[in-house]
């Protein structure tokens, strides 16, 4: 359901409450189908942000923050030159449709007072936000641009003169009448199905809802005052909520599955999810689109961000691991170069036995005195073939220290990939991926991009956890924050955990001076298998030792240590009591 017409209308009415007046202060574009207008009326500031996303397109105020390109996009350069600096005249919705228009005084670069328009259309993968001159009627430009290639009936290009969405036919919430739902409920057999095709906003669930509701007033009817059709019952909840739309009593809430992610949310509660949802209440529209929003699992953004470095790192460990394929075939075939140099003292010391031009020579081998058949090229004296014999041998010796070396840093290459992997699966926000793509640019695994983003201001944490007998936990969010814990944050005395062979962030234990118990090592353990790719497993086994003997070899790769004296639990992957989904980033 998420952002249907009634929704709309009270975004609407809350907005214009709020900003109407307000001074158009700032605009960004964060991405593509993005805008964030930063707005101030009085002492207040407001942040207002859009998204025409074909995923979840919507526009609410919002708190957070958003990182901007260092280069502003087209369209962002395009609204700042023409309602930057604008006053907000009227917010207004067309209809009961799911279309938003905010009005807005300016100046121009000449000095006169002009009126321009912004029209926010949130229809599902047609939602668009376009810049209209008023003056002209005509479109400025739009975030997102429709061709006739695209569509036949409505284009959408600077120049052309705005139209409206085509309409279906329906009626605004404000003039229907019970005649009209008395006159059409025949035709459709229930109320939610008359609301679904003849009045204007009401998405499939919020149609159901109040269908439900009018069934529900007629079927509980017991006395003459009641209502005796369904008709005048939906038409008696249509003018309550036309009437709680105009006096902005809404009842904003965002119904929870019971993994804790949002199934739905409106600006009025909904009887069908309550049964089966946990709900929140706020005290604004707002609110409760941004919480929806904000934490839905499959976020289009943070799917499309973790997907893309996903796929970008896996393609990268497939040409390492092809890589290292190659060199331990190289190796063996080297490490079998002791018959060369056989072959090159057995001719030597056979050399006034041997026909020069042969194709091969049988000579005896003096160290089991067997004879042996040694391959020469005809084109060299016995004496060439064995110094050839010899300068193969040499080579190849070379070769194993080459490729012997070659291996090994392409199984670090490998592990530390695995670690990058790891992380990108267990990322929950933009911001953790955008530190890993840095990690990987850094390391040279990487182009910078050219559309690369300024870095959050605020940087990101580690985990923080308490155990249950009160010591405190750490853990990376990646390999460079796993340095930086373990080498700068944690003290000598303090305990080091990481799982065995398995890749996974660091965790410390940090002592204060007092005994470790046997609980916390347990509880510490569990979470350093709770942060890594062993979280969906049964005893995951975890090293730990004391922080003096980890320590990280010169050149090796962000995360990657060496370490002494340790010891091994086999532990469940578990987050202390009461510490679920907790980190020092929480707000």
């Amino acid at each position: 359901m998420a952002f249907d017409g009634i929704v709309m209308a009270a975004m609407a009415g809350e907005l214009a409450d709020r900003l109407t007046g307000g001074r158009i202060d700032k605009i960004y574009q964060p991405e593509e189908d993005e805008l964030l207008f930063h707005i101030q009326r009085g002492r207040e500031k407001y942040r207002l942000f859009f998204s025409s996303s074909g995923n979840n397109p919507r526009l609410h105020l919002t708190n957070e923050s958003y990182s901007n390109p260092l280069s502003p996009m087209p369209f962002c350069m395009l609204l700042r030159k023409h309602f930057q600096s604008g006053r907000i005249a009227e917010i207004r919705q067309v209809e009961n449709e799911r279309i938003l228009e905010i009005y807005v005084d300016t100046i121009n670069e000449l000095g006169y007072s002009v009126n321009r328009k912004l029209v926010v259309e949130i229809m599902g993968k047609h939602s668009n936000i376009i810049a209209v001159d008023l003056s002209t009627g005509k479109i400025l430009d739009s975030i997102k641009r429709v061709t006739p290639d695209m569509s036949r009936s409505r284009q959408v290009l600077p120049g052309l003169l705005y139209t409206l969405p085509p309409g279906q036919g329906k009626a605004p919430l404000s003039s229907v009448t019970e005649a009209a739902l008395e006159e059409a409920f025949p035709d459709y057999g229930s109320a939610e199905a008359l609301l679904s095709a003849r009045v204007q906003g009401f998405s499939k669930g919020f149609a159901a809802e109040l269908g439900s509701r009018a069934e529900a007033l007629v079927r509980n009817a017991s006395d003459a005052a009641a209502f005796e059709t369904v008709p005048a019952a939906l038409f008696a909840l249509l003018q309550d909520l036309s009437h709680k739309l105009i006096t902005r009593n809404f009842q904003p809430v965002v119904y929870l599955k019971e993994d804790g992610t949002p199934a739905d949310f409106h600006a009025f509660p909904l009887e069908y999810l309550a049964s089966r949802c946990r709900a929140l209440t706020f005290g604004s529209v707002s609110e409760a689109a941004e919480y929806y929003f904000s934490h839905k699992a499959a976020s289009n953004r943070m799917k499309q961000k973790s997907t893309d470095l996903l796929r970008t790192a896996e393609a990268i460990l497939s040409k390492y691991q092809l890589k290292k394929q190659k060199l331990s075939e190289e190796l063996l075939q080297a490490q079998d170069s002791d018959k060369y140099r056989l072959y090159g003292e057995l001719l030597t010391a056979s050399l006034h036995t041997v026909t020069p031009g042969a194709p091969s020579a049988q000579v005896l081998n003096y160290y089991d005195n067997t004879t042996i058949s040694i391959p020469l090229d005809p084109r060299f004296s016995p004496s060439k073939n064995a110094q050839r014999y010899f300068k193969k041998y040499a080579k190849a010796r070379t070769a194993i220290k080459e490729k012997t070396q070659q291996l090994l840093e392409t199984d670090e290459n490998i592990e530390y990939l695995e670690s990058i992997l790891a992380y990108v699966e267990s990322a929950g926000t933009p911001e953790e991926i955008e530190e890993l793509r840095q990690e990987l640019v850094e390391g040279g695994y990487l182009r910078k991009r050219k559309d690369h983003f300024k870095p959050s201001k605020s940087k990101l944490q580690p985990y923080a956890y308490t155990t249950s007998d009160g010591f405190r936990l750490s853990a990376g969010r990646n390999n460079k924050e796993n340095d930086h814990l373990t080498f700068k944050v944690a003290d000598k005395k303090d305990i080091w955990f990481h799982t065995k062979d398995i890749p996974g962030s660091h965790v410390i234990l940090f002592t204060e001076g007092r005994p470790v118990t046997e609980t916390a090592l347990f509880e510490a353990a569990a979470v350093a298998a709770w942060h890594s790719k062993g979280q969906s497993s049964e005893n995951v086994p975890v090293d730990y030792v004391s922080v003096r003997h980890v320590k990280k070899p010169n050149g090796a790769k962000p995360g990657m240590v060496i370490f002494t004296d340790n010891r091994t639990l086999y532990v469940n992957p578990a987050l202390p009591a009461g510490s679920a989904g907790k980190d020092s980033n929480a707000k």
